[in-house]
């Protein structure tokens, strides 16, 4: 009785998580331009349309030059601040990592409010480099976290035995360390793209002109209902939520396997 109360519960928190997401793409391809019951016929029209619009292919290359640029930058910050966590004990360790893991915390609005300031400073306010800037800022502790998971499975005399047996730094960091992370930061890099591809408010704060899928959806938004909206939020929620799995299954198919 307590397993079937505790599956209902769980189905019935997804069902609220998801059912307006489900709704989104439900109405992404139905026929009448307002989200009412009982539904219109099946169409794609509103994909055609959304996707025949230059500013929306612009937007998504926007968003993937920045998710791919931050994925990358934040994933390779992310690891090595948790290998400097593994490795290293030193006097502020404490405040060092709860520096590094404070953005998420932070409300995005001040976050976003302080990018912009900081950005305009450097002449950087409205590029697509102020944007990964930004979002790098904000995806790095995720990285963190998961190599820093993954680091703590590892028997830290792994690395001191390869030093022993003749290995420099470089060589037991290649051939042992990024090995056993291999996993966690492909992982990192999936899950920070996701972030970076679905982040809405600090790129809306610092992105100019380059805007990126997000920020343009809320243009579309501003002032009608526009089918559309539906329409590239679902791409944007199967990408993203793409990313997310493929994280998740890298991390549980490693684990399985040890």
């Amino acid at each position: 009785m307590k397993t079937f109360i505790g599956w209902a519960y769980l189905a019935a928190l997804f069902a609220f998580i998801f059912a307006p997401i489900a709704a989104s793409v439900v109405f992404s391809f139905n026929s009448d331009r307002f989200p009412t019951l009982p539904l219109g016929h099946f169409t794609t029209d509103w994909y055609a349309r959304a996707f025949s619009r230059p500013e929306v292919w612009q937007a998504i290359g926007n968003s993937l030059i920045v998710a791919a640029a931050t994925s990358a930058i934040a994933s390779f910050i992310g690891f090595a601040t948790a290998y400097t966590d593994f490795r290293y004990g030193f006097r502020f360790k404490p405040a060092y990592l709860a520096l590094a893991l404070l953005p998420p915390t932070l409300p995005l609005v001040i976050l976003g409010l302080a990018m912009l300031a900081w950005l305009s400073q450097v002449g950087l306010s409205g590029t697509l480099t102020g944007i990964i800037i930004a979002h790098v800022v904000l995806a790095t502790p995720f990285a963190m976290a998961i190599c820093r998971l993954r680091l703590s499975q590892m028997d830290p005399s792994l690395e001191s035995a390869a030093w022993n047996l003749g290995a420099g730094p470089w060589t037991a960091m290649r051939h042992v360390i990024l090995p056993f992370c291999a996993p966690a930061i492909v992982s990192a890099l999936c899950l920070t793209a996701a972030v970076s591809f679905d982040e809405f408010i600090v790129a809306w704060f610092v992105s100019g002109l380059n805007r990126t899928v997000p920020v343009l959806i809320l243009e579309i938004l501003q002032g009608n209902v526009d089918p559309q909206i539906n329409a590239i939020g679902t791409v944007v929620f199967l990408t993203s939520m793409s990313l997310v799995i493929a994280a998740q299954f890298l991390i549980f198919r490693k684990r399985r396997h040890e």
